[in-house]
């Protein structure tokens, strides 16, 4: 049988909308802001004082694609672990400071990468702007002023008689305006909120009242299932508007998980090139094989591939062809058998028994095709093998 080639797309570049203008910082080797790429971060779970599991788990994070990570510092003893955290770290730390201002100082001299304040539970810290600007603007650390609902300062609780958008905004630019006195701009804000619509109207005002960069967050989203829906759904909002510089999806999961999620929604948005995708139908009575089980399977056994390869795992002949044929690799299953396509082209009909294996086996192919190509034409060689191999 001769395959009638429709060509295979190629996937789009153009993000979803035009990126907000806005001022950058440099958060260590990472620019925020004024047009660089939407970074991801997370937060460790560790306590900060215990140096060896603190660096364990950024390690998991920066091999997860964590680009920035923050660590909590509530006591004296985590102020003092900062220093070696944050010189042996190998992406940049940003220290998250509330209640005491004596951290902020601690943090800055401690050479981190940037210092979170919370302004709603920081004892007068209104007070103590001058001095953080001042020893910020000194050692070159920017600020982040994170404003969350459940922090608000009581004044402006009384006010909005609730943690509404505007009260968060008004919270962020009074704090910001503070700095500006001390002719301090090294700034990023968040404004988080649990509910993902209140939270997108309070960063859509804070995105039209200033230039600077934005930290986008659903605080307190939840286990990993209702915290990923509410994330993707208020960052697409936001991110799909031009609205959002960096993100942290917070999740009752280990952190890793959320920076999985993280970059799948830049990938999704064509904010970040993307890298491996499975393409799976969600099975219905047309399928003759056992759809969840083989997209199970082929992801797990390609875990690990960190090329930009489209895979689609197919389970009857209606889409079936048509989506394998667009994919870069996949499978076309019916009858107990699937017919393997590679770049539009039907190569071989296998057994079901047989069609991980065949995947993975084409899929690794690709991998190092694309890896020559790449080293000949100058680019950085893509990385990465499927961790787990399945038979």
């Amino acid at each position: 049988m001769t395959a009638v080639s429709l060509g295979v797309p190629e996937m789009p570049v153009r993000p979803v909308a035009p990126r907000r203008e806005s001022r950058r910082i440099q958060v260590g080797p990472v620019a925020v802001g004024g047009g660089a790429p939407v970074s991801v971060q997370s937060m460790t779970t560790t306590r900060t004082s215990d140096v060896g599991a603190t660096l364990q788990q950024i390690a998991e994070l920066t091999a997860s694609g964590c680009q920035i990570v923050r660590v909590a510092c509530p006591t004296q003893d985590d102020a003092d672990a900062l220093a070696t955290i944050a010189r042996k770290s190998q992406i940049p730390v940003i220290a998250d400071i509330h209640f005491q201002p004596k951290y902020v100082f601690a943090a800055i001299e401690a050479g981190c990468a940037a210092v979170r304040v919370n302004p709603g539970n920081i004892k007068q810290f209104d007070d103590k702007v001058r001095e953080i600007a001042k020893a910020a603007k000194e050692h070159g650390t920017p600020i982040r002023i994170g404003v969350n609902a459940g922090s608000l300062d009581r004044r402006l609780l009384q006010k909005y008689g609730r943690a509404t958008p505007e009260a968060l905004v008004e919270s962020a630019l009074w704090e910001a305006s503070l700095f500006e006195e001390h002719d301090f701009r090294d700034i990023k804000i968040s404004v988080k909120h649990n509910d993902p619509v209140v939270m997108i109207e309070a960063y859509r005002q804070l995105a039209a009242q200033c230039d600077y960069p934005l930290h986008l967050g659903v605080t307190e989203a939840g286990p990993a299932f209702q915290g990923t829906i509410k994330s993707a759904v208020a960052f697409g909002a936001l991110l799909s508007e031009g609205i959002g510089d960096t993100i942290r999806v917070s999740l009752s999961a280990p952190p890793v998980e959320e920076v999985k999620v993280g970059n799948q929604i830049l990938e999704s948005l064509n904010l970040r090139q993307r890298g491996l995708e499975i393409v799976s139908c969600p099975s219905c009575g047309r399928a003759q094989v056992d759809v969840y089980k083989l997209a199970e399977e082929v992801t797990a056994g390609l875990t690990g591939m960190e090329v930009p390869l489209r895979v689609a795992v197919m389970g009857c002949v209606v889409n079936g062809p048509g989506e394998a044929r667009e994919a870069d690799l996949g499978v076309a299953s019916g009858n107990g058998k699937g017919q393997i396509f590679v770049k539009g082209e039907v190569i071989k009909t296998v057994p079901e028994s047989k069609i991980v294996e065949t995947l993975i086996e084409e899929a690794m192919k690709l991998a190092e095709q694309m890896e020559r190509e790449g080293a000949a034409s100058g680019a950085p060689a893509v990385t990465g093998k499927p961790a787990v191999t399945v038979s």
